[in-house]
């Protein structure tokens, strides 16, 4: 049986999000627009409990880049999750495509 590696992933909370104008349409007819989120780190995700944030990145701002398409998507003061790569940026201080600051 193969042991389960742990995957940190980062989770902030939305304080705003600007529409960039850019947009594609998918297969269905969905109008896609690429947003960039404003997010205030939180933590850890509950996946994995005992990890710790930084204190150098409690309340840190950071930008997430993604596409919306559906109302729910362009919630403010809700939770977003960081996929594991970005995560690691983050705590490496090392921006991408995706995730800025």
């Amino acid at each position: 049986m193969a042991s389960k590696q742990k995957i940190r992933v980062l989770q902030g909370t939305v304080l705003s999000i600007e529409k960039t104008g850019e947009k594609k349409k998918d297969e269905e007819g969905n109008v896609w627009e690429k947003c960039i989120f404003s997010l205030e780190l939180t933590g850890f995700s509950k996946r994995t409990p005992h990890e710790e944030l930084p204190s150098e990145l409690k309340s840190k701002k950071i930008k997430l880049v993604r596409w919306c398409c559906f109302d729910w998507h362009y919630k403010t003061g809700v939770r977003k999750t960081l996929e594991p790569e970005e995560t690691e940026a983050v705590l490496k201080n090392k921006p991408l495509d995706s995730v800025y600051w």
